[in-house]
């Protein structure tokens, strides 16, 4: 065998060698896919929350929302964002404004602007 040869078939078995590494660690865990399912299901549920409730504030309002001043979930079920006026300086005609969503319900579940319920639905577990 010359050293061309040597060559070729170390190179080969260097690539075998990887293909069989990245193979055998392909397999995930129970574990690993239930975190990797609740981690989808959480970005779902803001990424919902974020272009729903807006939305629903502006329907209800006529102002124009973007970031919260603060989001509240437990990480499996709701979401439930805050605009306080007081905290930012957007100027809007509402002092505050808590839009709740709940993954179970697929939408809005409870939106009170200014302490006043304009939207409550019941949400069943």
């Amino acid at each position: 065998m010359n050293n061309v040869q040597k060559l070729m078939a170390a190179v080969a078995a260097v690539f075998i060698i990887g293909f069989l590494m990245v193979g055998s660690n392909k397999e995930d865990t129970i574990e690993s896919r239930e975190a990797a399912s609740m981690i989808r299901a959480v970005a779902a549920m803001q990424t919902m929350a974020t272009s729903k409730c807006p939305t629903a504030i502006k329907n209800a309002t006529g102002d124009t929302v973007y970031f919260a001043t603060s989001t509240d979930t437990d990480k499996q079920t709701y979401v439930s964002m805050t605009w306080d006026a007081s905290k930012t300086d957007d100027k809007y005609s509402f002092k505050k404004a808590v839009c709740t969503l709940h993954l179970t319900l697929g939408g809005i579940s409870k939106l009170v602007i200014d302490d006043e319920v304009v939207i409550e639905k019941e949400v069943r577990y």
